[in-house]
C-alpha cells in the first residue's frame, strides 16, 4: 500500500508490522518446504479471496459458496505430483468454472472473480514448478512486498501530489516512485546474489507499477461496494484481497516472462 489512513496510530502500525512479518514467514516456509505445501497455501488463500470477492459483489451466502466450490475444482487439479499441475487443463477448468458461475448465478462480476483469483494462483504454481522455482517464486512475491514497503515509506516521508485521489486518497506519486525504487533495488540484489535473469531484473520496475495498479483496482472495487476493507481476517490489514491485490496482476505477467523464453528463443 502507498499509505495508511492518517488516523492509524503507532499501535495499529505495530500490529500491521507483526501480522505482515508473520505472513511473509508463512509464505517463505511454504516456498522452501515444497511444491505441495506452497499449493496448499495458495488454495487456502484463494478460497478466502473468492469469499471476499463475493462479498464485494454483494453476492448472497449460498452464491458465495457456489463460487468457492466452482473455483475449488481447478485449484484441486493444480495440485503438483498427485494432480495434473498448473497447465492447459487447469486453465480450461478455470474458464469452465467462470462460465458455470455466470450461467448459474447470472452474476458476471462474480464469475470474473474466479479468473481474478484463479489465474494468479496458477501463475505462481507454474513459477514454483520451474527448475529455479524457489528463487523465481521469491522474486515474484517479494518484489510486491518491497513495492508495498517502499511505497508506504516514501508516501509517509514525502507526501505530495495524490496519485488517484478519487479512488484512494492516501496514495501519492512519491509513494509510486518509492515502491518502484524499492522493488528495483530488491531485484538487482537478487540478480547479483542469486543469478536472477537479467530480463526479469529489468522488468521489475514495470511489474512494480503493475502491482500498484492492482492495488488501485481493488481500492476502486471497495469504493464501489462502499467498504473500507475486503475482509477482517488479517488484523491491521483487512482481508486477504487487501494484502494480495498487488500480486494478482503481477503473478501472470511474471509467469509469462519466465516461460516465454522456453518457447521462443530470445
Amino acid at each position: 500500500m502507498t499509505a495508511v489512513p492518517k488516523a492509524a496510530g503507532p499501535s495499529n502500525l505495530t500490529l500491521r508490522i507483526v501480522v505482515g512479518l508473520a505472513l511473509i514467514a508463512v509464505a517463505l516456509g511454504a516456498i522452501v518446504f515444497g511444491s505441495i505445501a506452497f499449493w496448499l497455501l495458495c488454495v487456502v488463500l484463494g478460497l478466502f479471496m473468492m469469499a471476499e470477492w463475493s462479498d464485494l459483489q454483494q453476492a448472497p451466502p449460498h452464491t458465495k459458496r457456489l463460487a468457492q466450490y466452482a473455483l475449488s475444482v481447478p485449484l484441486a487439479i493444480m495440485m503438483p505430483v498427485v494432480g495434473a499441475g498448473a497447465g492447459f487443463l487447469s486453465l480450461g477448468l478455470l474458464v469452465g468454472a467462470a462460465f458455470f458461475v455466470v450461467i448459474v448465478t447470472r452474476l458476471p462480476g462474480l464469475a470474473r472473480g474466479v479468473l481474478y483469483v484463479g489465474l494468479p494462483i496458477m501463475a505462481l504454481l507454474l513459477i514454483r514448478h520451474q527448475r529455479e522455482g524457489v528463487v523465481l517464486t521469491l522474486w515474484a512475491l517479494a518484489l510486491v512486498w518491497a513495492c508495498d514497503i517502499g511505497a508506504y515509506a516514501a508516501g509517509r516521508a514525502i507526501g505530495g501530489p495524490k496519485l488517484a485521489p478519487a479512488i484512494s486518497p492516501n496514495k501519492t506519486w512519491a509513494g509510486l516512485a518509492g515502491g518502484v525504487a524499492a522493488a528495483s533495488l530488491f531485484a538487482a540484489a537478487m540478480h547479483l546474489s542469486y543469478g536472477l535473469p537479467l530480463r526479469l531484473t529489468l522488468a521489475t520496475p514495470l511489474l512494480a507499477v503493475l502491482a500498484q495498479a492492482g492495488d488501485l483496482y481493488e481500492s476502486w472495487l471497495k469504493r464501489q461496494a462502499g467498504v473500507k476493507d475486503s475482509g477482517t481476517l488479517l488484523p491491521g490489514h483487512g482481508g486477504v484481497l487487501d494484502r494480495l491485490d498487488g500480486l494478482v496482476p503481477v503473478a501472470p505477467v511474471a509467469a509469462l516472462l519466465i516461460l516465454l523464453p522456453k518457447v521462443y528463443w530470445w
